[in-house]
């Protein structure tokens, strides 16, 4: 089978889409990873895959596959990139769109830069809905690692995300941290572990270790769920850039109970098309 595919990219993370409108499309496990290859295949953090929509609300149903070949539910800087492949195609005619996935509907707005701004939803914070395995909602959960103990804030951004603080992102062996956090059963779905230094109060620097890829050059949930935790202790204003090791992304949420909002850019790497 002949597939075609657009590679895109937001501040560095890297996307294969792939559009169903005109023909159904069902990808294997092991057609997604030979995908997402960087050595064998096209390469890429996630493969997006893009279907008609299953409701008259929504625009497209929006599937996103981990390089690892495992489906999850989120991933803001591909929402930005299919907002653009679907207005770029004409599958959908308009530069506001609904975009709904297995976590809920996403707003999509192109605005007149060609960033892409999203409503990325209404952070999560209750222990059965991030999910993680505690009885009550903490402002600080905490794990041991070896000898040493592990504080993190947790919340749900349509997928679950553990954030830790630190002094400087650059001189912390933070890796293994989020290679033991995964691993650990306290989050039942696993987590994407992002590592956060606020630079001040309209700014953050951050690293993402996303599960089913590793690290990533930039992650627009994380970014959101270390935004939303570091505001919760009183630490940001509610506009914030965030600095990726991909680019910088513009965060805006009013607090608890409100949607949080990101922008950024987004770009057309090439297209293609690959045997499977």
């Amino acid at each position: 089978m002949l597939c075609k595919f657009k590679k895109m990219q937001g501040i560095g993370n890297d996307f294969v889409l792939i559009d169903s409108f005109s023909e159904p499309l069902i990808l294997t496990t092991e057609q997604i990873k030979y995908i997402a290859n960087r050595n064998f295949g096209v390469g890429c953090d996630q493969v997006l895959l893009l279907e008609p929509p299953k409701d008259d609300e929504s625009d497209v149903y929006y599937r996103i596959f981990n390089s690892d070949g495992s489906e999850v539910s989120q991933c803001g800087n591909g929402a930005r990139c299919s907002a653009i492949y679907l207005y770029d195609k004409g599958l959908v005619k308009k530069q506001k769109m609904i975009a709904e996935t297995k976590s809920g509907k996403l707003v999509l707005k192109i605005n007149k830069d060609n960033s892409v701004t999203v409503n990325m939803g209404i952070p999560k914070f209750e222990p059965k809905d991030i999910p993680i395995n505690y009885e009550k909602k903490m402002k600080n959960y905490s794990l041991r690692l070896n000898s040493e103990n592990i504080e993190f804030g947790a919340v749900s951004i349509g997928n679950p995300h553990a954030i830790i603080f630190v002094d400087d992102i650059e001189l912390t062996s933070i890796e293994k941290i989020a290679i033991k956090i995964q691993q650990d059963k306290i989050f039942p779905e696993g987590v994407n572990v992002s590592f956060v230094q606020i630079l001040d109060r309209k700014k953050i620097k951050l690293r993402v270790f996303e599960r089913g890829v590793g690290e990533t050059l930039s992650c627009g949930s994380g970014a959101c769920a270390s935004v939303v935790v570091a505001s919760q202790r009183g630490g940001l204003e509610e506009n914030v850039e965030a600095e990726l090791r991909g680019g910088v992304l513009k965060l805006s949420w009013a607090g608890e109970g409100k949607p949080i909002f990101m922008n950024g850019p987004v770009s057309t790497v090439y297209d293609g098309e690959i045997e499977l």
